[in-house]
């Protein structure tokens, strides 16, 4: 039986993508389901594919995919194909039985209009198309179209495999368009879903899409009522774009809206139709003629932000914390491995042990097509349980004290394990024994849980009873100094990478390598110049110490530790070799200012009130050092994961064993062996990772957590650049210095104003050379606002823009104290 190449749009549906391309599947499932779709048939890729086997054309291509200049060269060779007998015969009776009269030729990719990947543009479109021989050849230019410049991009941007995508096309009635254009069943630029949005011009509505006019734009309701209107201003004429022919003419100037209330309510009804079909937002085109309504094309949106939240004040409160430990869109692992079953759980039992309910990960993190879109701030819901919670916290205070935190079994019984998951090596075991190894370190952070509940109401008790003290005698702006310089882990690890700075500025031929390569030479020097041998081995000896910490965020699995990034250790020690600046005691200062209240005066109120300053230090210490120990747990996991992925890879599930990420962790548990997968498993999880990488990377300009949201109730005082919430007392004059990121660490000089998106302990060694700190997010209680104050330098945390209002290089002054940036002004020179 002869290969049938064409059949009409309504012989198609959505499980057809494979054989009518994204826009022909599309439109036959809106046919089949009574929309108004121009008449049309598919060109299917069946003969795309009998093109390339009986011309040849197919071993070309395949030769000419690694070559320079591959798509000129390719689509120069289906320029010159013959395109065989039996697929010319199959379109030329499908174009006789539409009534061979003019039509639009669209390409329909197999890779097009898939969710966060909709190739807008990417292949071509023919429009009055008139004849046999002028369709056939319009179908084999959208063929070549496949291999433009611009659509091998973006492939190469979705990591699609070019030797997996195959096209076909769609051709159609042409619509005559009195009025066409596109429109959006959700807002594009504010994410409302209660809001449709339509573009309308004059004319053909390639021309809107193309942008050769500004159309009409519309905001409507639901309902199709107006919200707002925006008029057009259009070409004088507007010519048919394709195949000659004539087009619409418009006058400038101010003119009737093209549409009237009955055709936006027509049009909100249809896109609230499709959406509704297809169970996501539409982009869709449209035309009128004769006063009859089109669909032309339905896609789903790409890059369309989540719906706007409205923040309560509690939400406002706590946003800057969530938002400091989550300016990386986690992946899929992330969420259901490290966060879900460690960090996340911490915080339920945290919050459970005072009868209060922790949001689940899903309220938290909402996610679609498997990946998360937003960040909601969590709103912790009280039960009856938490009327005893008083009781509960007070017997623990008594009985845990985080002064000795350390000497408890549970400790040394977290650091047994941590020992023995670091002995363990997952190449050496079968896929069941990795899943094993990843559990056991998730039951592993269970032991810091633990501790942190017992523990924690005894470092927060004395920090509420120093604050209902300080506010008695009326200093109540002294607790957040009085409370820093506690010792911990952090401060030490920062004091051990000041001694490999001045072990650098020490050895001429050392500081010009620091300061001379870039990270990753410089990395490889030291490991293999035998003249930095010492500090080499002093500086594994740091690494092996603290480098399970992390980089960008404690939530993170996917973000490297200090010992999987050493680079941005050595950023951090180059940063550290100008000058040292003295730092001002503030706890000093502050314990001075207090002890001269007449108050203190009376010696038992002085040692009841220091020995609360020393409890609320230690209170400080223990979250501080309970963090420290908990990142221990990363690096065996890591290793776990990576192992999973390397096996994915080897067994062609994963391109790149780091695309692991994009699974979650009950789908490789669900796994008896990720390396012997049958081939239809291997198939689906390789498509399931694909997508989700695709969506991943349509939403990367999208911020978890709308900052202009955040910090909406905010509103700078006259002449400030940027405020936020005080957190470091004093003001300090420097230059600005944007860091964004720990691979940009080596760049801060010495009494430049640090001005970064978030911090975390990492960031807090280039305190010692910052002159202020100014964060976008964070709060007071954050480890940026707490080492500032062990610094004595100004912080400002949460200012929601600091990164994008300030610039490097432009002098301000930061006043810790208001929570102020101003311009400043140079002294002029002598």
């Amino acid at each position: 039986m002869t290969e049938k190449f064409t059949g009409m749009l309504a012989d198609f549906g959505a499980a057809d993508l494979a054989l009518a391309g994204g826009k022909g599947a599309n439109l036959g499932e809106l046919v089949r389901h009574g929309f108004p779709v121009p008449a049309g048939f598919v060109v299917t890729t069946a003969a795309y594919a009998t093109l390339l086997a009986e011309t040849g054309l197919g071993a070309e291509l395949e030769g000419l995919l690694e070559a320079e200049n591959a798509g000129a060269r390719i689509r120069a060779l289906f320029a010159e194909s013959h395109v065989p007998a039996c697929v010319t015969a199959d379109i030329a009776a499908a174009y006789a039985a539409l009534g061979g009269g003019p039509v639009a030729v669209r390409s329909s990719a197999t890779a097009e209009d898939l969710p966060g990947a909709a190739f807008a543009g990417q292949q071509d479109t023919f429009l009055n198309v008139v004849g046999e021989q002028a369709v056939t050849r319009a179908v084999v230019e959208c063929w070549a179209s496949l291999w433009t410049d611009r659509a091998i991009a973006y492939r190469q941007r979705q990591e699609i495999n070019p030797r997996e995508v195959s096209i076909a096309v769609v051709v159609q009635d042409m619509v005559p368009a009195d009025t066409a254009g596109v429109l959006f069943s959700a807002n594009p630029v504010t994410g409302e879903r209660g809001e449709i949005v339509v573009d309308a011009s004059p004319g053909l509505g390639e021309a809107v899409v193309s942008g050769r006019v500004t159309p009409e734009h519309y905001v409507l309701d639901r309902s199709g009522r107006t919200k707002s209107f925006i008029p057009g201003a259009h070409e004088v004429v507007i010519r048919a774009l394709a195949g000659g022919g004539t087009g619409e003419s418009a006058g400038t100037g101010s003119r009737q809206a093209a549409l009237g209330t009955g055709q936006l309510a027509e049009l909100a009804r249809l896109a609230i139709r499709a959406q509704d079909h297809f169970g996501r937002p539409q982009d869709m085109e449209w035309a009128i003629t004769g006063g009859r309504l089109y669909v032309l094309q339905s896609r789903p949106m790409t890059a369309l932000p989540p719906q706007p939240l409205h923040l309560n004040p509690f939400q406002r409160l706590m946003g800057p914390f969530f938002l400091e430990m989550f300016q990386e869109r986690p992946y899929p692992l992330d969420v259901s491995g490290w966060m879900q079953r460690g960090i996340l759980a911490m915080l339920h039992g945290m919050a459970g042990s005072v009868g209060v309910v922790f949001p689940s990960v899903n309220d938290l993190l909402p996610e679609e097509d498997g990946v998360v879109v937003r960040l909601v701030p969590p709103v912790p819901h009280p039960t009856l349980r938490t009327l005893g919670a008083p009781v509960s916290v007070v017997r623990r205070a008594r009985r845990f004290n985080p002064t000795r935190w350390t000497r408890d079994s549970r400790f040394s019984t977290f650091l047994e394990n941590v020992r023995r998951l670091n002995a363990q090596d997952p190449r050496t075991l079968a896929w069941r024994g990795v899943i094993g190894l990843a559990e056991d370190a998730f039951a592993t952070m269970r032991g810091i849980t633990e501790l942190r509940i017992s523990y924690l109401p005894g470092a927060f008790l004395p920090q509420a009873k120093l604050r209902l003290m300080l506010m008695l005698l009326g200093k109540r702006h002294l607790g957040p100094a009085l409370i820093a310089g506690a010792e911990t882990r952090t401060s030490q690890a920062n004091r051990a990478l000041e001694a490999l700075a001045d072990q650098v500025r020490s050895q001429g031929t050392l500081a010009r390598a620091f300061t001379e390569l870039e990270p990753g030479e410089l990395l490889s020097r030291l490991e293999h110049d035998p003249e930095f041998k010492e500090f080499h081995t002093q500086f594994q000896a740091f690494l092996a110490e603290y480098g399970h910490r992390e980089t960008v965020s404690v939530l993170l699995s996917s973000s490297p530790t200090w010992s999987d990034a050493p680079e941005v250790v050595l950023g951090l020690v180059t940063s550290m070799m100008g000058e040292r600046r003295p730092a001002a005691d503030q706890t000093g200062q502050a314990l001075a200012e207090l002890k001269r209240h007449p108050a203190l005066r009376i010696a038992a109120l002085r040692r009841h009130l220091l020995s609360a300053v020393d409890a609320a230090k230690a209170g400080t210490a223990f979250r501080e050092d309970s963090h420290f120990y908990a990142t221990m747990v990363l690096p065996p996991l890591r290793r776990a994961l990576s192992e999973l992925g390397r096996r994915l890879c080897d067994a062609g599930v994963l391109a790149d064993a780091a695309d692991v990420q994009h699974l979650r962790f009950e789908e490789l548990a669900g796994m008896d062996d990720g390396g012997a997968l049958p081939a239809a498993e291997r198939e689906r999880y390789r498509r399931l990772v694909l997508a989700r990488a695709a969506k991943r990377r349509e939403l990367e300009g999208i911020p978890l957590l709308d900052t202009a949201t955040l910090f909406a109730h905010m509103r700078p005082a006259p002449g400030t650049l940027v405020s936020g919430m005080p957190a470091s007392r004093g003001q300090a004059t420097g230059t600005v210095r944007i860091i964004r990121g720990p691979d940009e660490f080596r760049l801060l000089r010495s009494g430049e104003v640090l001005v970064c998106p978030y911090t975390n302990p990492s960031w807090t060694p280039l305190f010692q050379r910052a002159a202020a700190v100014v964060v976008d997010a964070g709060g007071i209680a954050s480890h940026a606002a707490i080492v500032a104050r062990e610094y004595g330098i100004p912080a400002v945390m949460a200012t929601g823009s600091g990164t994008r209002d300030l610039q490097t290089g432009q002098l301000v002054l930061v006043d810790g104290t208001r929570g102020q940036v101003t311009a400043a002004v140079a002294e002029p020179s002598s």
